[in-house]
């Protein structure tokens, strides 16, 4: 019996326990659409590839599976690249299918060709050309477990046209051919005694805890730990809600914009614990001066992340949760009362501020009360900027995969669609993305996937008429030189709902905002609630571009 690619790509996702899908059509990619149309799979037609890939990317950051989403040849392919390096830098299990020309046509400049692998290597995990339909099952086998084993990461599969339409006599091939794919998964033993002791041995020890802890499912590993050795823990933007946000051992996050207890604490450690984290730049600050009298354990899966960028005296490589679990029994309670006076000196001297009063609405407020009102399992989505930070600062994650944001890529436009794949991922669940009138705009045309598939995601717009992040910057280092950050045409934000079917709401007092944040969470369906807020209002703390992570400004009592 002959079965054809397309029906062998298909069949091949189903054999994967793929159950949702994102995409866009296109004419290499039909054979395909042809076969899903009858398919057990729910495909979310976006309006852009590049919602798309965030909207996968969204599904895996939320649930844990992999992401999976389709786009034509060419531009279609290209448009995926976005969400694609977006997915890579944040360790996010994605697989992206993309069309091909004939593979007789290959290089020869045929009708939207382009290059997918060569496009696509520097940004994935791993990638595929497939040139012989025998190859198609097993390559899908691998792009799976590729994506979800190891450090996670997105997979390019790139399917030539003819192979999808040419046909395979008899059981297709899926058995795996990776022999040098072999991620390490249990940690050294010795290496773990070594950490162990220098945690018991240590007077000011940090919890340095990032997304690969969420990843690894290792979240209450790390806070067995930190209660049985008594450690204060900080967190990256991605490990937020690895550790709850309202336990008396957090510092909350560190870095850039990091609180000034989590920056002092780590700047004064002597022993810093970093599990699934990778001490990139807006973490450190200036390298040198980042915890320099710290002796430094780094556990991760992924070898080249430790000694990257600081160097790791005790390495220990393999999956957080096996490593910490084993780690458990071998560390001892410590008062150390002196190291936790010293950190409730700085929460009580410096704790995150602004100043509430004025006619305007001020986005933190915004966000404090949301976290109030919406359920503790709500996950919150963000866009890129101000909106993300001040979120990072004044929402309370409590627990894991509940903040769905671009970290690495700093990627504009990513919160929205990627708040509808967690919505599909969780469609019982309240599903919020907090955004910039700004980012909003990057891929606001996916108001229609969400109107089409009845995806009721809330969007509270912290609207001040600007590139609020970027004006910050040129408030505090460019003389108020506001070069293309002011937007002067931004759209009726309600009428704009109304267009696409959804509901909108304006508020622009201070004292519409609980009634406002209310009536947004209720309403049945997607809703835009359009928040009119300070204008120049800054995100602080903020580590200036080039200090040491302890010479904050701003945002300190």
């Amino acid at each position: 019996m002959a079965t054809k690619g397309a029906q062998i790509l298909v069949d091949s996702l189903i054999n994967e326990g793929v159950e949702h899908i994102f995409g866009y059509p296109g004419g290499s990619v039909l054979p395909l659409f042809d076969v899903l149309y009858d398919a057990p799979v729910k495909f979310y037609l976006t309006r852009h590839e590049q919602g798309a890939a965030h909207a996968a990317d969204g599904y895996a950051r939320s649930s844990g599976r992999v992401g999976v989403c389709i786009a034509t040849s060419g531009p279609g392919a290209t448009n995926l690249t976005t969400g694609i390096a977006t997915a890579n830098m944040d360790s996010v299990p994605m697989v992206a299918i993309t069309g091909q020309v004939k593979t007789n046509l290959i290089g020869n400049d045929a009708f939207q060709e382009a290059d997918v692998t060569g496009i696509t290597r520097p940004i994935t995990k791993h990638n595929y050309l497939v040139k012989d339909i025998r190859d198609l099952a097993r390559v899908i086998k691998e792009a799976f477990h590729i994506a979800s084993t190891g450090r996670p990461g997105p997979v390019v599969v790139d399917v030539p046209v003819d192979i999808t339409t040419s046909e395979l006599e008899g059981e297709p091939d899926r058995t795996m051919h990776l022999p040098g794919y072999k991620p390490v998964t249990e940690g050294h033993s010795r290496q773990i005694k070594s950490a162990a002791a220098a945690i018991n041995e240590s007077l000011r020890p940090v919890l340095y805890v990032g997304g690969g802890v969420i990843t690894a499912g290792a979240h209450e590993e790390v806070r067995k730990l930190a209660e049985a050795a008594n450690v204060p823990v900080t967190m990256t933007l991605m490990g937020l809600g690895a550790f709850p946000g309202d336990h008396r051992l957090s510092l909350g996050m560190l870095g850039m914009h990091g609180t000034a207890a989590a920056n002092y604490a780590v700047t004064e450690s002597d022993l810093i614990i970093a599990v699934g984290a990778r001490f990139d730049d807006r973490v450190t600050g200036r390298v040198d001066s980042f915890a320099p009298s710290a002796k430094v354990i780094h556990i991760d899966i992924d070898p080249t992340s430790i000694s990257k960028n600081v160097r790791a005296h005790i390495p220990v490589v393999g999956d957080a949760k096996s490593i910490l679990t084993e780690m458990l029994p071998l560390v001892t309670h410590s008062a150390r009362e002196a190291w936790h006076t010293q950190i409730e000196d700085w929460k009580r001297k410096h704790p995150l501020n602004y100043n509430g009063n004025g006619g305007r609405i001020k986005p933190q407020s915004v966000i404090q009360q949301l976290c109030k009102m919406a359920p503790q399992d709500a996950i919150i989505a963000t866009e890129v900027g101000q909106n993300q930070m001040w979120t990072a600062l004044w929402y309370t994650f409590r627990r894991p995969r509940t903040l769905i944001s671009s970290g690495g890529l700093g990627t504009m436009g990513f919160g929205f669609p990627a708040a509808l794949g967690a919505q599909v991922a969780w469609p019982d669940r309240c599903v919020v993305d907090i955004a910039g009138d700004g980012s909003i705009q990057m891929n606001i045309q996916e108001l229609g996937t969400a109107v089409q598939y009845k995806l009721p995601v809330k969007i509270v717009i912290l609207n001040n008429g600007c590139l609020g992040m970027v004006r910050q910057w040129q408030e505090l280092f460019y003389k108020h030189r506001y070069s293309q950050t002011i937007l002067c045409a931004t759209p009726d934000f309600v009428k704009l709902a109304d267009a696409y079917g959804a509901t909108g709401y304006r508020i622009t007092d201070p004292g519409e905002v609980g009634d406002a944040l209310q009536k947004t969470l209720r309403t049945p369906g997607p809703v835009i609630l359009d928040v009119h807020v300070e204008q120049e209002e800054n995100v602080f703390p903020m580590v200036p571009a080039g200090q040491a992570i302890n010479r904050m400004i701003g945002g300190m009592a």
